[in-house]
C-alpha cells in the first residue's frame, strides 16, 4: 500500500484499541477513496490515456510501401478514425477501405495493467491482439506469437496533426528479430502538409480538434467524429460539464 503522510489519525485516549483501529482504518479508507476519486475513474482514466492520440481523430489518405521510398508493391488506401464511447470501455476505432493490412483496429486502454490494448483485424484472416505502451512519442504495439506463428508490431507515430505513420513488423515463426513488412504514411484529407496550424476549435468530449458542429440550449460547441458527437446528444449537460471542468484544470495547471 502507498504511503499517505497527510493520512494521520487522531484519537482520544479513552477509546479501546479495537475501536481506535476500526476508527483509523475507516479514516485511511476515506482518505483512499478521495485520492482515487482525484485521479478519476478507471473510465476517465481510460479516455485520458487514449486522448494521446486524439490527434489521429478524422480522415485520411494512406500510401503503403513494402519498401522505403520504393513504390513496388506499394498501394492506397483510405482511412478514418473516431471515437466510440458507447460500450463499457471507451476505444477509437479506425477503419480502412482498399488495406492490404488491415481493416479495422480497435485500440483500448487497460488501466489495471497501464498498457494499449489493440484489436486488429486484417482484410483476410482471424483478428490479433496487441499489447504495448509509448516509447518516445511512438505507440508500440506487439501480439505474441510462438514456434508456428510469428510475432507482430505495431508502431503508430503521430508525425503532426496532418501526418501520421504506421509500421507494420513481424518475425520468423520462432524468432526474435522483427523485420519490415510495410509501412503506411497517412496525411489527413482536406489538409496539405504546410497547412497545419493552431487556434482550431476544441471538441468538449475528449480535447481532440472540433470539426463538427453540435448545437445545446442556443449555443453552438464542437466535437471531433460522429461517436462524440452521439455521446454529446445523449448528455449534453453532462458532456460540458466535464468539459468545463477539465478547462478549470489545464488553467490551473498554466498558472501553476
Amino acid at each position: 500500500m502507498p504511503d499517505y503522510p497527510n493520512a494521520t489519525c487522531r484519537l482520544p485516549r479513552a477509546v479501546p484499541g479495537d475501536l481506535a483501529r476500526f476508527w483509523c482504518g475507516l479514516i485511511l479508507c476515506g482518505t483512499l477513496v478521495l485520492a482515487g476519486d482525484d485521479a478519476g475513474s478507471p473510465r476517465q482514466q481510460a479516455q485520458t490515456a487514449l486522448a494521446r492520440l486524439n490527434v489521429v481523430v478524422g480522415d485520411w489518405r494512406g500510401v503503403g510501401q513494402p519498401r522505403r521510398n520504393s513504390n513496388q508493391g506499394a498501394w492506397t488506401e483510405t482511412s478514418g478514425w473516431v471515437w466510440d464511447l458507447q460500450g463499457e470501455q471507451p476505444a477509437l476505432v479506425q477503419t480502412v477501405a482498399n488495406g492490404k493490412l488491415l481493416q479495422s483496429m480497435r485500440l483500448q486502454y487497460d488501466v489495471a495493467a497501464q498498457q494499449y490494448i489493440l484489436e486488429l483485424t486484417p482484410p483476410e484472416g482471424t483478428k490479433s491482439t496487441y499489447r504495448g505502451s509509448w516509447d518516445d512519442g511512438e505507440l508500440v504495439l506487439v501480439s505474441s506469437g510462438d514456434a508456428r506463428t510469428p510475432s507482430r508490431r505495431l508502431t503508430i507515430t503521430p508525425r503532426s496533426d496532418i501526418r501520421l505513420v504506421v509500421l507494420h513488423e513481424a518475425t520468423e515463426p520462432g524468432k526474435e528479430l522483427f523485420f519490415r513488412v510495410a509501412e503506411v504514411g497517412y496525411t489527413r484529407k482536406g489538409r496539405r502538409l504546410a497547412g497545419s496550424g493552431g487556434g482550431q476549435p476544441q471538441c468538449v468530449v475528449t480535447g481532440g480538434l472540433g470539426t463538427i458542429e453540435v448545437q445545446h440550449a442556443g449555443k453552438t460547441y464542437y466535437v471531433c467524429c460522429s461517436g462524440c458527437k452521439q455521446a454529446f446528444e445523449d448528455d449534453p449537460e453532462g458532456i460540458l460539464a466535464e468539459y468545463r471542468e477539465r478547462l478549470k484544470k489545464e488553467q490551473a495547471e498554466q498558472g501553476s
